[in-house]
């Protein structure tokens, strides 16, 4: 960042009173420019025994497999963002969404969180991000390219949650560089 967007003068990093981080702070009007994570907010979306994958059409990681999952947008709840981009990326309507994963990845700047949730009526289709939309039993699931650590994890999670009948919200971080 090098200009303020409140009233257009320099920006320096320094960190504010009362804070313990570094800030870009204009150096006319004293506004402090917080730069905070992302949430990336999807679905793990299932019909009987599949879960719907989507193959990216766009970067980053194109032509590998996710879960429906896209950025927040203001003035939205989590849910409804996950949702949102479900209907978007996958032409499906989820019903019965339970929070699952919440997975932060600070390297990035970045929260994950996926809702599961069963596909109404069955009905998907490749949304404008996507250029494959599938519903994969586990053993078909390509493994190796999976677009996202946190997909992966939220599958994995998923595969072995139902074999025990039990979906607890599962809260973890990932410290390296995502898949």
């Amino acid at each position: 960042m090098k200009f303020c967007s409140t009233c257009g003068a320099k920006v320096m990093q320094r960190v504010p009173e009362g804070d313990n981080r570094m800030r870009f702070v204009c150096i006319s009007c004293h506004q402090i420019h917080y730069q905070n994570p992302n949430i990336v907010a999807g679905t793990l979306p299932y019909h009987g025994d599949k879960v719907l994958l989507c193959k990216r059409a766009i970067e980053p990681r194109m032509g590998f497999w996710t879960l429906p999952a896209g950025f927040m947008e203001n003035e939205e709840t989590v849910e409804s963002a996950a949702l949102r981009e479900t209907l978007e990326e996958a032409e499906a309507r989820i019903v019965d969404a339970s929070l699952y994963t919440m997975i932060n990845v600070p390297h990035v700047n970045q929260v994950h969180i996926f809702y599961l949730g069963k596909i109404l009526d069955g009905q998907y289709g490749a949304g404008v991000e996507t250029s494959d939309a599938q519903l994969f039993l586990e053993k078909d699931i390509p493994w190796n390219d999976i677009a996202f650590k946190t997909v992966y994890v939220t599958l994995k999670h998923y595969f072995a949650d139902r074999k025990e009948k039990t979906f607890p919200v599962r809260v973890e971080d990932i410290h390296y560089n995502a898949k």
